[in-house]
């Protein structure tokens, strides 16, 4: 696929023969390790863009913009948005994504700020603060990316990101469900999130073993609960470790005792004979706030 105009005025995407030939400019290999897959596709980067529903007012966060796929089209959207903040962990890519859009999107450029670090160890809200993540997550850090990040920065309000099929299914599961898990449960904490889409896996350079899927997310209230996110975060681990068991069994270790599990989950309302699997956030927030023994009512940390 050539290279083709997102907008009249907008950048030039990148199909295949792009983006290996800017691989090649740099001498450089995609790295399994990173769970480096880029996009080669300039459709599935308007629909990403699109479905991901930002404005011109928006602060866009992009996690592992790669070789420049997704943050030509984020620069290129119709109407704009305020900035586009790619964080990258590899210095080599890190360091050629400016002259790629300078390149190919030479008109929006000056709306591009790169910073090269790991998105995980991220402690500080760059700067505008972002007010959208889209993104293709790496598949295997990405839930613990998207957690960290909704944590960090209270300025997102939503966002989109691409992520293994099996991960988008756990993260927009609900209670009940066969998918329904520890993902599910902490996401839930900051956000309501839907799947809005599936990716095949032959639009990617290299092609993953897998499939990728679309959740969309949009920022809510924490539960409001006496015990903190990590409290509450902490019994939805014990819940889960062992999902086949009861919760009065499953959070025996976590309480001291089968007897003091059952207790707490009485103060808490909740059927001690059933599975952490039917337990919405607010329940697990009731429940973390009932083995804590604190008062009820208050807000944990967001």
């Amino acid at each position: 696929m050539a290279s083709e105009d997102l907008t009249s005025a907008g950048p030039r995407l990148l199909g295949p023969a792009d983006v290996r030939s800017v691989a090649a400019s740099l001498d450089f290999r995609p790295s399994k390790h990173r769970g480096q897959n880029f996009v080669i596709d300039a459709n599935t980067v308007r629909r990403i863009v699109r479905t991901a529903d930002l404005s011109a007012d928006d602060v866009v966060l992009e996690v592992g913009p790669g070789l420049g796929s997704l943050t030509l089209g984020l620069l290129g959207l119709q109407g704009g948005v305020s900035r586009v903040i790619a964080v990258e962990v590899d210095p080599v890519l890190a360091d050629a994504l400016p002259a790629t859009v300078a390149t190919y999107a030479p008109q929006q450029a000056a709306r591009l700020e790169v910073l090269c670090a790991d998105a995980l160890r991220l402690t500080a809200s760059p700067q505008p603060a972002p007010t959208a993540l889209v993104a293709n997550l790496p598949y295997n850090v990405s839930v613990p990316v998207l957690l960290h990040l909704m944590s960090l920065l209270p300025s997102l309000g939503g966002g989109l990101v691409m992520v293994q099929s099996e991960v988008a299914d756990r993260l927009a599961a609900p209670p009940g469900s066969r998918t329904y898990g520890v993902p599910s449960a902490k996401a839930a904490w900051h956000a309501s999130l839907r799947r809005v889409g599936s990716v095949g896996r032959n639009v990617f350079w290299p092609a993953p073993n897998v499939d990728s899927g679309l959740v969309a997310w949009r920022r809510r209230d924490p539960p409001a609960t006496g015990a903190s996110r990590q409290q509450v975060f902490a019994v939805v681990d014990a819940a889960f470790a062992q999902r086949r068991k009861t919760l009065r069994a499953a959070l025996k270790g976590y309480a001291g005792s089968a007897a003091a599990s059952g207790a707490a989950l009485a103060r808490a309302g909740i059927d001690p004979n059933t599975r952490g699997e039917s337990l919405a956030i607010e329940d697990f927030a009731r429940l973390a706030e009932a083995l804590s023994g604190g008062p009820s009512g208050g807000m944990g940390d967001a």
